[in-house]
């Protein structure tokens, strides 16, 4: 009879090799949750509610259509700091460059930079187009200060009645003049006596008292800018600079509130405009023109001791209102304080008595100023500006005394910038 032997089978080595191995739907389904994510209720006073009720609505917002997220951003109402572009306050540009997150550069950028004498060939304008413009200007002068007979203004309207004018036959003429030489203006929208509006936050206050005592509270501005004239077109204006040189651009940080500068809060409808409605093909903005008011006097301001107030006044200007221009033109393109910018927005504008011209140019680098999203945002918003540059002396015996090339050449290479 056979004797039984038990045989080695290679079973568990076979199962040791599939021991440490898991099934693929074994896996996915242990990383399914029976139940949703527990969040915050949106009713609750806690601070993770009113987190939770901020991100919900900034959601809202960035689904929505250009239209729909402007009256989001302007629908609540509450009192604002009222920014304007032409104030007499002491170093109001120290001010704004607070506000609005602004370097300023002083001179002008590199592409605007032409020698004294030198023409403008390299834009088509050689000496006998030149001297058709400067006659143009000639005109544009003597039509209000020596062929028109006028009698004496009111109070406080010689530059609406005298300059006005004058101003908006140059603005009209130079551009008409300087079209044949820049394609972009041919398509371009002449705006007389715009609104330019825009509304923004930028830092926080802590409530002193009241029953929301302790709370904190984003500080609003509005600025309700009206320019003397603007030139719109369809295609942006090219960036002056990269947007990457503006991270180590200074910026005066001032720990005293605005209502020290002196500002003054009301509470009216927040208002984002660019001067044209969202539909207009006209959406960049190229060139602003401002007319200084009736109480800006030079020699004046130096009788007073207030002579380093004069290019702070036109400065401060520029930079307020190029800053509501840009920004309107962000938030016209769907930007705004959660999403920012990814291009920058340039504009320029001149600022002028009549016989003094400032130029600026402005570039908008972001527009994430509250105090959430401004806290990692290295960007800083720049502006480049010059002193006050006389385009004439004087009108005598029908005649232009001390016209300066110079002065018209920048005037007349601003309406040549386009893409």
């Amino acid at each position: 009879m056979a004797a039984r032997t038990r045989l080695s089978l290679p079973f568990p080595k076979l199962f040791s090799l599939f021991r440490n191995q898991r099934c693929a739907h074994t896996e996915a389904a242990a990383k399914v949750t029976a139940y949703p994510p527990v969040l915050p209720s949106l009713t609750a006073k806690s601070s993770a509610a009113q987190d939770r009720r901020v991100e919900e609505r900034i959601k809202i917002i960035d689904s929505a259509d250009v239209q729909d997220k402007l009256n989001h951003l302007t629908r609540i109402e509450r009192e604002k700091f009222v920014v304007y572009p032409q104030t007499f306050a002491r170093n109001a540009d120290t001010w704004y460059r607070h506000f609005t997150k602004t370097a300023y550069i002083p001179g002008l950028p590199e592409k605007f930079r032409v020698d004294a004498g030198q023409a403008l060939p390299s834009h088509g304008i050689d000496d006998a187009a030149f001297e058709d413009l400067r006659t143009l200007v000639n005109h544009a002068i003597l039509q209000e200060h020596w062929y028109t007979k006028k009698r004496r203004v009111f109070l406080f309207r010689q530059q609406e009645l005298v300059v006005g004018p004058y101003l908006r036959n140059l603005v009209s003429g130079l551009t008409l003049a300087v079209a044949k030489y820049n394609p972009l203006l041919m398509r371009a929208s002449l705006d007389l006596n715009p609104q330019v509006n825009f509304y923004w936050r930028n830092g926080h206050r802590i409530i002193p008292r009241g029953h929301r005592k302790g709370h904190r509270e984003p500080t609003r501005f509005q600025i309700d800018d009206s320019p003397h004239s603007q030139i719109r077109v369809m295609e942006q204006l090219p960036q002056f600079c990269p947007m990457e040189a503006s991270y180590d651009m200074e910026v005066p940080e001032l720990a005293a509130p605005p209502n020290t500068m002196p500002l003054f809060k009301r509470q009216y409808k927040n208002n984002i405009f660019t001067g044209s409605k969202l539909p207009d093909p006209m959406c960049y903005g190229h060139t602003q023109f401002h007319l200084v008011p009736d109480r800006y006097h030079r020699d004046r301001m130096a009788r007073q001791d207030m002579s380093d107030q004069i290019e702070v006044f036109l400065r401060a200007n520029g930079m307020a209102s190029l800053f509501a221009w840009t920004g309107a033109q962000a938030a016209y393109q769907g930007f705004w304080n959660h999403s920012d910018v990814t291009r920058p927005f340039t504009s320029q504008a001149v600022v002028t008595d009549g016989r003094y011209f400032s130029f600026f140019c402005y570039q908008l680098n972001t527009v994430a100023l509250s105090q959430e999203s401004n806290a990692e945002n290295p960007r800083t918003n720049l502006m480049w500006g010059t002193e006050s540059l006389r385009l004439y002396e004087s009108v005598q015996d029908g005649q232009v005394v001390g016209l300066d090339d110079d002065v018209l050449r920048l005037l007349v290479l601003f309406l040549l910038n386009r893409p």
